[in-house]
């Protein structure tokens, strides 16, 4: 590895463009950087390559079909079904090699082969349909890290009923609210899980939430826990290991789904707002999750692939679950934490199954940061040939850190954008092609076109920052928002749409991020964009205040939001994260008090800048701004039940206090 730490940081400082290794180029998946050109020439067509990743029962007719925006559909006239791609196409030459290695959170194991897999699928499927589940029924998956929740996924999507996966984590009344919305009759859950060793009830937080459902709900109960937990069981619950038995054997064949047919419902809470349902679908969502995987991550059947996330996110769903399996590789699931029972856990893992690519948040990179190099240095991690992160934008020091001490300078690293709404990836480079700048996701993936915008929906300068848009339709992309087709176009349409238009040219899909681009294409990812914040009648984006303060030397990250102010109307409130090096002093203050008033004018001046270690995020990594709206203007405190450090908020409340 390196020479020795203090020069190899220096020289790495100094650097702000890495080329992959050659070595890693020649084995590529994706290595002809004409790509992108031949790509941008053959819109739409482009997309046949995704969907020749994936078996078709019915060949498609049409690959786009564009002609009432922006309900485009992709793929139009074929049938497919995802179970099937996932599965049973493997078995022939693959059937014994591992599809699924579950590492328990107190180190138990089970391995999945593809023929193994194929068969559980199978029998809950036949499970199922023997309760009264029928093609369209929305079934909804309340259940931690546990082997059986994917095997429940692809049950679903044999037989050609949707999943609803709620995060095992979210409450009862996240639960009920969802089951609602989405009219599901039927739950799969589970006693319980563990989490740093210890046993966490989980059934009576389901039952909880199915007691608030407005309609009869079957359920079906996971024994995880086994003795350490006797969980209660409803009239209409019954025992998982007791129904499939009593199905073993069966086989049930795949529905042919219309490529537009929905595959499943992912409720986003964002930061604002009651939960959406994010629709995706069969055919467009597969081809999509499998191109991506493929090019993106460089997935060959032969690789132990592992995504840290967990499948309660879109991220499990299309890098853990549908787009590994889709290309017949070996998934890791793991259902621990980073750090139990020691620090080294991650890569103690690394080494033991060979892994050769790990996906994972910079949330967990920093945490790797912190506990220090030792922990990697104990083990054997010359397996990974590619690093990837996702969920937020990394900052370019835990960027050259993972890079440096994680892939030995050797891996190639991916910096993901992408959405819940999105399906899967959209800014990022391509490892076998182009070089990598950290701190900056990289171009829009070939067949992309991704466009910065000011708020009159003209082109911002290179350097500046603007609002992200995507101009043209892609197959994984959200087909609506389930039975609620206006708030769609007004949530991701309306801002740079002509509504009343039946042109597709426009019609602009507002993901309401915002960013920066630099001369070679590349964007930075500033992150999410809420209402302008308006102060003494100037009506000033937070994304801009933001990007200054990032900008300042010794910041890592920022958010910005209105606070009310007597005289102003409303103030900015300014709450920062330095980088590790650095900590909060009047001298990071005042520059970043500089930055802003240099970048926007005295107006922007921030009324308050409160340092804290975390800001409050949802599990996908989103700010959870409205907290902090509720912080500044000392109101009551909103829910903090979709937050991964719901303890945060009360630090950062007390801070704003004591100043």
């Amino acid at each position: 590895m390196a020479d020795d730490t203090g020069e190899l940081e220096a020289r790495l400082a100094e650097q702000d463009e890495f080329a992959p290794p050659e070595s890693f180029v020649e084995q590529a998946n994706v290595s002809d950087e004409s790509i992108y050109e031949r790509f941008e020439e053959n819109w739409p067509e482009c997309w046949n390559a995704a969907a020749e990743l994936i078996d078709w029962s019915s060949d498609y007719e049409t690959t786009l079909d564009d002609s009432n925006p922006p309900f485009y559909e992709w793929f139009t006239g074929g049938e497919l079904n995802a179970s099937q791609n996932c599965l049973d196409r493997h078995l022939d030459e693959r059937g014994e090699e591992v599809a699924i290695e579950w590492i328990g959170e107190l180190g138990e194991t089970r391995r999945y082969t593809y023929s193994e897999l194929h068969r559980e699928v199978n029998e809950v499927a036949a499970t199922l349909r023997e309760l009264g589940v029928e093609e369209d029924d929305v079934v909804t998956l309340y259940m931690p890290m546990v082997p059986e929740l994917p095997i429940a996924m692809l049950a679903c999507a044999r037989i050609g009923a949707p999943h609803s996966v709620v995060f095992a984590g979210f409450s009862a009344e996240a639960l009920t609210t969802r089951m609602n919305s989405a009219d599901s009759e039927y739950l799969i859950t589970c006693d319980g899980y563990y989490r740093r060793g210890d046993a966490l009830e989980h059934k009576e937080k389901a039952d909880e939430g199915v007691s608030g459902v407005d309609h009869d709900v079957t359920g079906i109960v996971v024994d995880r826990l086994g003795e350490e937990y006797d969980h209660p069981m409803r009239e209409r619950d019954h025992d998982y290991d007791e129904l499939v038995a009593e199905q073993a054997g069966a086989t049930v064949a795949p529905v042919d789904r219309d490529a537009e047919d929905m595959l499943f419902l992912m409720y986003t809470s964002g930061t604002t707002g009651k939960p959406k349902g994010v629709k995706h679908t069969t055919g467009g969502y597969l081809a999509w999750v499998a191109w991506t995987a493929q090019a993106v991550l460089d997935i060959k059947p032969e690789d132990t692939y592992w995504c840290s996330a967990d499948i309660g996110w879109i991220t499990g769903h299309s890098y853990i679950v549908y787009g590994p399996l889709a290309l017949g590789t070996t998934t890791v699931m793991y259902e621990g934490t980073p750090d139990y029972p020691e620090k080294d856990r991650i890569w103690e893992i690394v080494e033991e199954y060979d892994v050769t690519q790990l996906y994972t948040a910079p949330t967990a990179i920093r945490a790797f940061m912190k506990w220090g190099t030792e922990y990697p240095d104990e083990h054997d991690l010359s397996s990974l040939r590619l690093l990837g992160t996702v969920g937020e934008p990394i900052n370019p020091r835990a960027w050259k850190w993972y890079y440096t001490h994680i892939g030995d300078e050797d891996c190639p690293v991916v910096d993901t954008w992408w959405q819940t709404e999105t399906g899967g990836m959209m800014v990022t480079t391509l490892p076998g092609v182009g070089n990598m700048k950290p701190g900056s996701a990289g171009p829009p993936l070939p067949g992309l076109d991704a466009q910065l915008l000011d708020s009159e929906g003209d082109p911002v300068d290179n350097g500046r920052a603007g609002y992200l848009t995507i101009q043209k339709p892609w197959p994984g992309m959200l087909r609506t928002l389930y039975q609620n087709d206006e708030r769609f176009v007004e949530e991701y349409w309306s801002e740079y749409s002509d509504t009343d238009s039946d042109d597709p040219d426009d019609w602009v899909y507002f993901p309401e991020d915002g960013a920066k681009v630099d001369d070679d294409g590349y964007i930075t990812v500033l992150g999410r964009v809420d209402d302008v914040i308006n102060v003494s009648g100037h009506r000033l984006g937070t994304m801009e205040i933001e990007s200054a303060i990032v900008g300042v030397e010794g910041i890592a990250e920022a958010a910005v939001v209105g606070g009310s102010h007597e005289l102003k109307g409303e103030s900015v409130y300014a709450y920062v994260i330095t980088e590790d090096e650095y900590e909060e002093s009047d001298d990071l203050h005042d520059a970043i008090v500089a930055s802003v008033e240099e970048a926007i004018g005295p107006i922007a001046r921030p009324e308050e800048v409160v340092f804290t270690p975390e800001l409050p995020k949802t599990r996908s990594g989103k700010i959870m701004r409205r907290l902090l709206e509720d912080i500044a203007n000392d109101d009551e405190l909103g829910t903090t039940s979709t937050l991964r450090n719901p303890n945060v908020v009360s630090d950062i409340q007390q801070k704003v206090t004591d100043n």
